[in-house]
């Protein structure tokens, strides 16, 4: 795995760019927004995804480590393929992908080319719980698309609020069970129900 390259950039083209690196011209495809940051002549660091296919190695670019990840993890869900995820990254920042996902928004999704309404609830439905932390106003992570760091949130208030380690943990456990896996409710809602789970023990 090519996980990024540095080195003077030696072409710029409207699908990507040459980073010389060792000796050695590296074809990169890159969105807009990255191509529209490189200089030829000028050194350039660039977070990388390789991708394999039988009659192919393409190498896609990105300005930082977050829209690599992002590109990947688009990859995931059906019917998404690298030509498409870095579509979704040409036409929205990161965080407004990532935020759009969370929030459950299709119309922000549906804006990208080759993505309908059942493309977008899909990659809603697939990736929700896994899109992590995002940008934005802190509230941001106590909705639907809080499935990845709930556990941490909810088991840091127990601590606050006094519970110990062990108890606080066994409620998370408890909580989690009980999710049906679909839908992740607001952080307060999880809360609450871990407090009533350790109300009998505290």
């Amino acid at each position: 795995m090519i996980a990024s390259v540095r080195g003077k950039v030696v072409a710029v083209s409207p699908e990507g760019a040459v980073i010389e690196v060792g000796g050695v011209g590296l074809a990169v495809q890159c969105s807009p927004h990255t191509i529209a940051d490189l200089r030829v002549g000028q050194e350039a660091r660039l977070a990388t995804s390789l991708v394999v296919r039988e009659d192919s190695l393409t190498l896609y670019g990105f300005a930082d480590d977050d829209a690599k990840q992002l590109f990947e993890l688009l990859q995931t869900a059906s019917g998404v393929g690298p030509r498409l995820a870095q579509a979704v990254l040409a036409v929205h920042p990161p965080d407004v992908v990532r935020r759009a996902i969370a929030g459950g928004d299709t119309s922000t999704l549906t804006r990208v080319p080759g993505i309908g309404k059942k493309g977008a609830e899909r990659l809603v439905l697939e990736l929700r719980d896994k899109v992590g932390p995002f940008g934005g106003d802190g509230a941001a992570l106590t909705g639907v698309g809080a499935g990845a760091v709930w556990p941490d949130q909810v088991r840091q208030a127990l601590i606050g609020l006094g519970w110990t380690q062990q108890q606080s943990d066994q409620a998370v456990a408890a909580v989690a069970e009980q999710l049906d896996g679909s839908t992740v409710p607001p952080v307060p809602v999880l809360l609450k129900q871990a407090i009533r789970m350790l109300g009998t023990i505290r």
